[in-house]
């Protein structure tokens, strides 16, 4: 048969039994401990981080838009081109978005600007192809659209003029 000394206790007396049960308690309390005494002291920054910078910081909490008040009785001031292009047109003809010409690439615009400049602005103004009229901005004027047109055209070497804001409009004579 089998040797007896095979099925043998590791613990033998009652003081082994009491030390095992309290290593079984104390040795891993202690780990835990010496563990989250690790984890919670230093500056322990992630590898190539930057997250916490004061820059980084000030960049993720600046004020996503603006709002201007405006007098609506007051006379509109137009805009001029760049600032129109900047504003609208440049977020697609700066990366060629959706068949977009890019802003002062001639090959692309060559074809466009022998249609000539009345035509460039009806298709800027009403909306062409997969531009929407005035670029998406329905409060930007005629002039306004015009005008960044003749800027964009400029950039390949178009003589297109900005075109003048017209007059104002003379006010009524008071009855008498």
């Amino acid at each position: 048969m089998s040797d007896s000394n095979e099925h043998e206790l590791l613990i033998k007396t009652p003081k082994q039994l009491i030390v095992a049960v309290v290593a079984a308690f104390v040795v891993p309390i202690f780990i835990i401990v010496l563990l989250a005494n690790y984890v919670s002291t230093g500056n322990k920054p992630g590898a190539g981080s930057n997250a916490q910078a004061p820059e980084s910081v000030a960049e993720r909490i600046k004020p996503v838009g603006q709002i201007e008040f405006v007098d609506a009785n007051a006379p509109k001031v137009l805009k001029a081109g760049m600032d129109v292009y900047n504003q609208s047109c440049g977020a697609c003809h700066n990366a060629g978005a959706a068949g977009a010409p890019k802003f002062g690439d001639k090959g692309q615009w060559s074809a466009r600007l022998s249609q000539g400049f009345d035509t460039l602005v009806k298709h800027a103004v009403g909306g062409y192809k997969a531009m929407p009229a005035k670029g998406g901005n329905a409060d930007l004027d005629d002039i306004e659209v015009a005008r960044a047109v003749a800027y964009m055209g400029k950039e390949v070497g178009a003589n297109f003029k900005e075109p003048e804001a017209p007059a104002p409009a003379a006010a009524p004579e008071a009855a008498k």
